[in-house]
């Protein structure tokens, strides 16, 4: 399976036809290999894993699960309906950031969205603020 953060930050586009600025919605990833939910929860917005493009764990036969969690406890978890995208809150007009969930690797990266039209987005990533990774989402219809 790809990078989930590079998935995550590819991934997000919208289930419904939106007007540009929302980011409300299904989001694709710019691989094709992922789905993210973008939803209000409260004082900003979150987003679960809803589909993967290859759900099943190769290794297992089994679903995908969080095994790369630093938790052992979280290990089990399906990654379909894991929160990936958190705390996003509006920076500007049609900006967003927060946290971003990186499955592959167990860690938690800053998150910054812009969405650039009613069909598109763009993702970075960031460690330490520094070391960044961006890419273009499509929305999910």
């Amino acid at each position: 399976m790809k990078s989930i953060a590079a998935a995550t930050i590819g991934l997000l586009m919208l289930a419904s036809v939106a007007r540009a600025g929302s980011i409300e919605g299904t989001w694709l990833s710019h691989d094709g290999m992922l789905k993210v939910r973008l939803s209000d929860c409260g004082s900003a917005l979150c987003g679960k894993l809803v589909w993967l493009g290859e759900p099943i764990d190769r290794s297992t036969g089994k679903p995908k699960t969080d095994k790369r969690n630093p938790d052992p406890a979280k290990r089990a978890r399906p990654l379909i309906g894991l929160t990936v995208v958190k705390a996003f809150k509006p920076t500007g007009p049609n900006e967003w950031s927060g946290l971003i969930y990186n499955a592959d690797d167990g860690n938690t990266y800053q998150g910054h969205l812009k969405v650039t039209n009613a069909r598109t987005a763009r993702l970075q990533g960031c460690v330490l603020g520094v070391l960044c990774k961006a890419n273009t989402w499509k929305r999910a219809d």
